[in-house]
């Protein structure tokens, strides 16, 4: 795999991004992409490792030194069908995935890792490129039919993978556009919109059909769907969490899907029904030190923002990995995003204590207080408030960035479903207590990765078509299959 000692000769190589005062103008992606010889150098660092343990980092399971030895080679559409047998949609996750393969990479212990995430992006894009991402439309129905709830990537990988076994699919989607967080969690400089569309036209072109704007157990009676063979529940962990402190409901406290959904809708000219929200010069104050509190801050950056200010009840983490997460597993470890890097002062180790507002009710400060965790043998650790370290922040705009708590029951009540003590849809092998109704993705797993949810996605169609046809030919995770160019 890749060239002979390539990784001895050949360093570590990631995209360069546009800087910063030119990319903040618009809502483009930003990345300069690497000449295709640096690409094939980026493969041939791949170092033929006794145990590729980047197989079991990737949730998926993908083929990552086959199709590493394919760009080496030159060889880029047999490394794209390597590439799409374990992974319905690389161009999410070349784009998104934090890449927990790079993290198990073996050369990861003595040196920089592969770019795996990279590479796979590279290969996706040249093959829409080239044409080679084709329609294919199964060559018979089995006259079975399934509805999935919810067009996210769970819900877009089951429905492929149930299509590609014949059975005749239907999408449904609340919002207006399908994607779900894709769609509107996503900020368009991470991922362009259009990026979706031409998968979307793919799966059209397939059989699959799309009904949006449709909010099942809402304005579409969960009856409505007793003509389907089969359920596959996709529609994510979409609970927000919330702070209960004195203010939270003041005018300026917005919370951060509400934030980015409708910055994406502004660009695209959608409807929206709510007030206007803007960063333009505000103070904002982002709580949560996470990937969509990443995305807050390089919204309100583009917005114009005054100023933008990171909270984290966390402590900073270290900027090499932690001896506590020692390779091959996901590293305690700093992370800067390129959302960080165009403006915004991060801290650490501070909890919001009140939403300070004016007589009108509108944000104007928050009052934090500086906290640290003590850890005790056996016992869950515990946070401490320091003494005497109250502060006011001058605040137009908070964005909660706190995650998710859960999916909504909305479904699960209607349905009859069970659910955990974490209120996620109870499910073995992906099956409900309904035998006919099957979950996948966030929905039953909590708040994770993309990569993660189309992975629950494809073998939640598995379970599926075993039920509906007593076998499938249908991959499981890593097994591959070259149904796709």
């Amino acid at each position: 795999m890749g060239e002979i000692g390539g990784f001895k000769q050949y360093k570590r190589q990631d995209e360069n991004n546009v800087l910063v005062k030119e990319r903040l103008r618009n809502y483009k992606e930003f990345t300069v992409p690497l000449k295709e010889s640096e690409l094939k150098k980026q493969g041939s660092r791949c170092m033929d490792c006794g145990i590729p343990f980047c197989h079991s980092g990737c949730p998926l399971g993908n083929l990552i030194p086959d199709f590493n030895d394919m760009v080496h080679k030159g060889e880029w559409q047999k490394a794209s069908e390597i590439l799409h047998s374990t992974n319905n949609f690389p161009e999410f996750t070349g784009r998104l995935c934090p890449a927990p393969c790079e993290k198990a990479c073996v050369l990861g212990i003595i040196d920089n890792p592969v770019s795996i995430e990279n590479i796979e992006k590279n290969i996706v894009e040249r093959a829409f490129a080239e044409g080679w991402i084709l329609p294919l439309p199964p060559a018979k129905r089995t006259g079975k039919t399934v509805a999935v709830i919810g067009s996210g990537p769970a819900g877009l990988a089951a429905a492929q993978q149930l299509n590609r076994a014949g059975h005749l699919v239907t999408v449904f989607e609340r919002d207006d556009t399908i994607g779900g967080l894709l769609r509107y969690g996503i900020p368009n400089f991470k991922l362009e919109k259009e990026i979706i569309d031409r998968r979307i036209e793919i799966l059209k072109a397939e059989g699959i059909i799309f009904k949006t704007s449709v909010n099942v157990g809402s304005n579409y009676p969960v009856s409505n769907l007793d003509d389907f063979d089969a359920l596959v529940l996709c529609g994510g962990a979409t609970v927000r969490r919330s702070l209960p402190v004195k203010g939270i409901d003041s005018k300026g406290v917005v919370q951060a899907m509400d934030f980015l959904t409708q910055q994406t809708k502004k660009l695209f000219n959608s409807p929206i029904k709510e007030e206007l929200l803007s960063a333009k010069d505000k103070h904002v104050i982002v709580i949560g030190g996470g990937d969509t509190g990443s995305d807050c801050v390089g919204t309100s950056n583009r917005h114009g923002a005054a100023s933008v200010t990171n909270f984290e009840i966390m402590p900073k983490p270290p900027t090499l990995r932690s001896e506590s997460t020692p390779w091959p597993f996901w590293p305690l470890q700093l992370k800067t995003s390129s959302s960080h890097e165009e403006g915004c002062e991060r801290n650490w180790l501070i909890n919001t204590k009140e939403f300070i507002t004016n007589e009108k009710g509108e944000l104007t400060a928050l009052k934090t207080v500086e906290v640290e965790w003590l850890l005790k043998p056996g016992e869950r650790p515990q946070l401490v408030e320091k003494p005497d370290s109250e502060k006011i922040w001058p605040c137009d705009l908070a964005l909660l960035a706190l995650g998710f708590t859960g999916p909504e029951l909305t479904l699960s009540e209607q349905l009859g479903l069970e659910v955990d003590n974490r209120t996620n849809y109870k499910a073995t092998n992906y099956q409900t207590n309904v035998p006919h109704i099957f979950t996948a993705g966030d929905m039953r797993r909590g708040q994770s990765l993309i990569v993660w949810a189309i992975s629950e996605g494809r073998e939640a169609a598995r379970e599926v078509d075993i039920y509906l046809m007593g076998q499938s030919s249908l991959p499981t995770k890593g097994t591959g299959d070259l149904l796709t160019a």
